[in-house]
């Protein structure tokens, strides 16, 4: 029986949430500190849950929840100077579900708090203590908490991950940032279809999420690396006018660039991809989610990879005989499978700035490349994974091992 009974959980994004769930499932007592001043919601814009993301969902009782908010991807698509390709299929498995990442926060807090999970608010966490008995959290305001673990679920900018060793690597920018918008959709783009588009200049995506309306998301080069708050801060008009002109000579990207306004351009920031991080945990301190493995947003597994760590650390903390043995076990499951996804991504992003060469020689190959794609190869395991939930981890290692 584990002697682990109670849990600080940093960050209220994904992870948080569902981890908090899965360890109240487990019988443990969490509760999440968040340091931004009410659920993070407003924060970035669409994304896909991979069908092993959602059935993970569904062991903390989101799965349906998430189902009803998302729009089904059943057919995925691939553009390459404007000359659309359809990517093959594996049919027995789910489909991708496209969500808007407000609705998702708003919804796995919400599931999270019908659990009986507390959240706490302008919580930023500064500095940490441990001894033998616990470990203690303190926060910018002065406050504190004290369980038996404490987890890092606060994203790609973790303060726990310094915590636990301040050689621990931060995200690396992949030099594009990110922006989306909702369109009517009178595109003629198909129901439950996805395009990843290769344009002249730049990478973008785009699909329909009903009969109405269609998402586009660019993948802008830049050099210059930008927070956030940066890219926010410059006026909408300025990046509209480099999103047109960048995508001007691209079918149907012009168009999208065109019709997307000031009010309803949604600026993302920069995107990041994590490289392998080290020191998972130290002593009473672990972490989850983006904070220790965030693949490129071209994996299509961010989230489905943090929801299933979440899930896979509560069944530790609950099977195993102390947090040592937990935190241990839990990285031995998770770390091959996360780093295999990311050196995926990693190989995908380096397509998504190419030079003019390249894009020449990309246009020719990508058909031949495509009709020698083996899905199940390439994705089929990664959205295959399903956790049971009732099993014991100890025998998962043991098979893990054999």
């Amino acid at each position: 029986m584990s002697t682990t009974e109670t849990a600080i959980v940093i960050g209220g994004g994904i992870a948080g949430p569902v981890t908090a769930t899965a360890l109240h499932k487990a019988g443990l007592a969490a509760r999440v500190y968040e340091a931004y001043p009410g659920p993070t919601f407003g924060i970035g814009s669409g994304l896909a849950l991979a069908p092993n993301g959602v059935a993970a969902l569904d062991i903390v009782g989101a799965g349906d929840l998430v189902r009803e908010i998302a729009s089904p991807v059943s057919h995925m698509q691939m553009s390459v100077g404007g000359k659309v390709l359809q990517m093959p299929e594996m049919p027995d498995v789910p489909s991708l579900k496209l969500v808007d990442r407000n609705e998702l926060h708003r919804t796995l807090h919400d599931n999270a708090v019908a659990a009986g999970i507390p959240f706490e608010y302008n919580k930023r966490l500064v500095r940490v203590d441990e001894d033998a008995d616990g470990v203690t959290a303190h926060f910018a305001d002065g406050s504190s908490a004290t369980a038996d673990v404490l987890i890092g679920a606060d994203g790609i900018r973790s303060t726990v991950r310094g915590l636990i060793d301040p050689n621990n690597p931060g995200p690396e920018y992949t030099g594009m940032i990110g922006f989306g918008a909702m369109l009517d959709n009178d595109f003629g783009i198909p129901p439950e279809t996805m395009v990843f588009a290769f344009g002249k200049k730049a990478y973008y995506l785009y699909g329909s999420v009903d009969d109405d309306k269609v998402m586009w998301g660019a993948n802008l080069p830049h050099k210059e690396y930008l927070s956030l708050t940066e890219a926010r801060a410059i006026p909408a008009e300025r990046w509209l006018a480099i999103l047109r002109e960048t995508y001007a000579e691209d079918t149907p990207g012009g168009e999208f660039a065109r019709r997307t306004t000031a009010e309803n351009l949604e600026t993302t920031g920069a995107l990041h991809i994590m490289p392998p991080v080290p020191t998972w945990h130290r002593g009473r301190m672990v972490l989850v989610g983006d904070s220790v493995h965030a693949p490129s947003n071209s994996s299509g597994q961010g989230a489905s990879l943090a929801i299933e760590s979440a899930v896979q650390l509560a069944r530790c903390l609950r099977d195993l005989p102390d947090h040592t043995a937990a935190f241990a076990a839990y990285e031995g499951v998770r770390r091959p499978r996360v780093e295999g996804v990311a050196a995926r991504a990693r190989k995908i992003n380096h397509s998504k700035t190419p030079g003019p060469v390249a894009r020449r020689m990309m246009s020719m190959l990508m058909p031949l490349l495509i009709k020698g794609m083996n899905p199940e190869k390439t994705m089929g395991v990664e959205q295959r994974y399903r956790i049971d939930w009732d099993a014991p981890v100890q025998q998962e290692l043991l098979t893990a091992k054999a």
